[in-house]
């Protein structure tokens, strides 16, 4: 508990603006402070021991970012970055499952050969651009939908799409607002973004996006076929290598849930109340379809009820209609009440001796 202090006075000279460099220094020394209200507190030659630590490991992380730097800067002057993210655009189709999924994809790949750091990096040169510009696309589509466009925004849109004339004299429907939207070149709807976008919706875009991007790069740990430290810790545990990767895979299926909680809710970029909801929500979805997928609540239960659970997790995550949220949450805590009392529950055989 002694060691909350710094981790929270770190995030919190992070956001008020100060410098990473500051921020660390002050968290360092709030570290040595917090361990003398401890057992064990840090005396001279414990300090001495873990800066030299730190600085070791240092060592592999700028090794491992100069590699990086290159990669990138070789992405950056041949172009491979905006070509990238033209491609995922394109194929997407203005569509954001579509586009988290290319992500996902790409990751798993990269993954096979880049550590988690590495990894992130290059995916955020080739893909954020893209990924935000979706997200903040919303705002102009809700703009489009409510007839609320600027007649600068309407020049651009008629510029790039000249039959949009008919659809802006009339009443669009979300559906066409997307369509619309969706199938613009870049070289118009990056203007009209910019036209008509507020800075923070721009921002909050960005994070979601750059967030998207670090959670799925972690899908290579723990994904068949890549899977890497379930390999690893295969090995030591002196386990099957497949079944260790599934069942890790199994176990992390947050990891695939967040990123879409990320770009479709305002878990990043609404007002307290906007993101608690969210994740009160998600906390009770995650875990109805963590237990569809285990078989298990409180106690084992059948076929029957993880299809229940899997289908109420789901509308727990809905975003588009709270009311769909609300009968979900009713539904698992219907079925945990039943899994308690032993309804419905499977028999399971005792291990062998």
């Amino acid at each position: 508990a002694s060691f909350v202090l710094p981790i929270s006075l770190l995030i919190g000279l992070l956001v008020s603006g100060f410098t990473p460099t500051y921020a660390a220094v002050i968290g360092i020394i709030a570290v040595i402070v917090s361990s003398w209200l401890t057992q064990n507190p840090m005396g001279p030659r414990a300090v001495v021991e873990a800066l030299a630590l730190g600085t070791k490991n240092m060592v592999l992380t700028a090794v491992l970012l100069c590699a990086v730097g290159l990669v990138v800067n070789v992405i950056t002057t041949a172009g491979i970055g905006n070509t990238f993210s033209l491609m995922i655009a394109s194929w997407a189709g203005g569509n954001i499952l579509i586009a988290v999924a290319l992500v996902a994809l790409a990751s798993l790949i990269l993954g096979m050969g880049l550590p988690v750091t590495a990894s992130y990096i290059v995916l955020a040169t080739l893909s954020a651009p893209a990924l935000s510009g979706m997200i903040a696309d919303r705002f102009v589509i809700d703009a489009l939908v409510d007839g609320s466009l600027t007649d600068g925004a309407k020049a651009i849109l008629m510029l790039g799409v000249p039959e949009a004339m008919e659809l802006l004299a009339g009443d669009m429907s979300y559906a066409q607002a997307s369509t619309l939207i969706g199938g613009l070149p870049l070289e118009i709807a990056a203007p009209l973004r910019d036209l008509i976008v507020p800075t923070e919706i721009t921002l909050a875009a960005l994070l979601s996006a750059h967030m998207i991007i670090f959670w799925l790069s972690q899908d290579s740990n723990v994904t068949p076929p890549v899977a890497l430290a379930s390999f690893t810790a295969a090995a030591i545990a002196k386990a099957p290598a497949m079944g260790s990767a599934v069942a890790s895979w199994k176990l992390a299926k947050g990891l695939y849930i967040v990123p879409v909680l990320f770009a479709y809710t305002p878990l990043l970029s609404g007002d307290w109340t906007a993101m608690l909801t969210v994740f009160g929500f998600a906390v009770v979805g995650i875990y109805a379809i963590a237990a569809a997928f285990q078989g298990c609540m409180e106690k084992p239960f059948g076929i029957a009820m993880r299809a229940i659970a899997f289908l109420a997790g789901t509308a727990c995550l809905w975003p588009s209609d709270i009311r769909i949220q609300i009968v979900g949450v009713i539904v698992v805590v219907i079925l945990l009440v039943l899994n308690v009392r032993g309804i419905g529950a499977r028999l399971v055989s005792a291990p062998a001796k």
